[in-house]
């Protein structure tokens, strides 16, 4: 989730790091149950019980909540809505592609991270092809993102990451106005994670960082429009979209991906990079 970003010291203490690791499991616990529970018929507000379920089983509470105005704990966003889409009593169907955005907080500390489902449907194979593809390279953006991150002298060096992945492997659109953020004691703090190269270098990449990285990916055009609800944000010209999220920090020893419950290294390892927890 991506709503405004607080300004405040964007760097933790080894203290503050390891108090992170619990909302991070938490985030994960989500993550893990609503990709279990995706099928055909299961509703998004369904899947939104579902993530409270598995935030509160481990004592943290879902902080999208505590968004002014928003009462859920996750944002569904279906097809051609990419973000901040609100649950509804609508069934998925074979052929959608969903992404599920949650959040927990946790002893006063924030974690956010997000899947991307695609639903495949056996009688459209190419279009079962094609929103698989989309969710992919989303995920596999990410990972490039969170790879630089271990290796980055400066936070802006994510979005080359990003953005050369899709480039290389797509013509797919990367948003632009829905970006990272820093994470910690608000879900959204400094410093603003680019998904696409910018002219400034940013922040230092030194232990006590502690960042969500989270390509959102169009299969057309990034232009966007907010629906009546004013949370919901969709494609303009209809295209289908995804989002990846893990909100990572980085320590002495390496970076660890704190929503991820092996640290991010089914992820990691294939691009070379081993992380390593949190001491």
């Amino acid at each position: 989730m991506s709503r405004g970003i607080l300004r405040r010291s964007i760097y933790k203490s080894p203290a503050q790091l390891r108090l992170m690791r619990e909302p991070g499991l938490a985030g994960a616990a989500a993550l893990r149950a609503m990709r279990e529970a995706v099928r055909p018929g299961i509703t998004l507000l369904e899947l939104d019980a579902i993530a409270e379920d598995a935030i509160r089983s481990l004592g943290g509470a879902p902080n999208f909540m505590l968004e002014p105005g928003y009462r859920h704990t996750i944002c569904a966003n279906l097809n051609e809505h990419v973000v901040h889409g609100i649950p509804t009593d609508h069934a998925l169907e074979p052929g959608d592609i969903v992404s599920l955005d949650v959040g927990a907080v946790l002893g006063g500390w924030n974690s956010d991270a997000a899947i991307t489902v695609a639903l495949p449907d056996p009688t459209r194979p190419d279009h079962t092809a094609e929103i698989e593809k989309l969710s992919h390279v989303t995920e596999q953006a990410m990972w490039r993102g969170i790879a630089r991150l271990a290796s980055a002298k400066h936070v802006n060096e994510i979005g080359e990451a990003v953005s050369s992945y899709v480039r290389k492997h797509s013509d797919y659109g990367v948003l632009e106005d829905y970006i990272g953020h820093g994470i910690g004691r608000r879900m959204h703090e400094d410093p603003p994670v680019f998904n696409v190269p910018v002219s400034r270098k940013g922040p230092e990449v030194r232990p006590g960082l502690v960042v969500a990285i989270e390509p959102i990916i169009s299969a057309g055009g990034i232009d966007t429009v907010v629906q009546d609800d004013d949370w919901t944000v969709t494609i303009a010209d209809g295209s289908l979209s995804a989002q990846w999220e893990h909100s990572v920090a980085v320590h002495p020893g390496g970076i660890w991906v704190l929503t991820a419950e092996d640290g991010g290294a089914a992820g990691l390892e294939p691009l070379g990079v081993t992380p390593v927890p949190i001491p």
